[in-house]
């Protein structure tokens, strides 16, 4: 039984099972923000667009049961704002990064013999 408890401790503080758990912690985050960006800007004013139709309310009766297809519509169209949303910020966010790796590095000092050689160069030209 010690042995299990031991390797189940080594197992968890390995690297791999922190930085999955960080990265859900993470993600959950993320997705909270998304979520509200979609839900309380996005929609809202896509449902102004739209002149406030809201499909959650369709729905077919077959029988006894409800077949809720303007849900299904409602959600597929969450979908698809929440990954355009995901979209252009992470496109945004490589363009930025592309940008911070475009800018010139500053150019290194030359050395003392490089320093050297410009100085016979420029001596031998003045001698002509």
């Amino acid at each position: 039984m010690k042995k299990i408890i031991k390797e189940f401790k080594e197992f968890i503080s390995k690297g791999n099972v922190m930085d999955l758990a960080v990265a859900m912690i993470i993600g959950a985050a993320f997705t909270a923000i998304v979520s509200s960006l979609v839900n309380d800007i996005v929609m809202p004013f896509l449902g102004w667009l739209i002149g406030g139709m809201d499909f959650t309310a369709y729905s077919a009766q077959l029988g006894e049961a409800t077949i809720n297809y303007g849900t299904f519509i409602q959600n597929i169209f969450n979908f698809l704002c929440i990954a355009l949303v995901v979209f252009l910020m992470v496109k945004g966010l490589n363009k930025m990064k592309k940008k911070k790796e475009e800018e010139p590095k500053p150019d290194p000092e030359p050395s003392d013999e490089v320093k050297l050689l410009t100085e016979i160069r420029d001596a031998l030209k003045k001698e002509e």
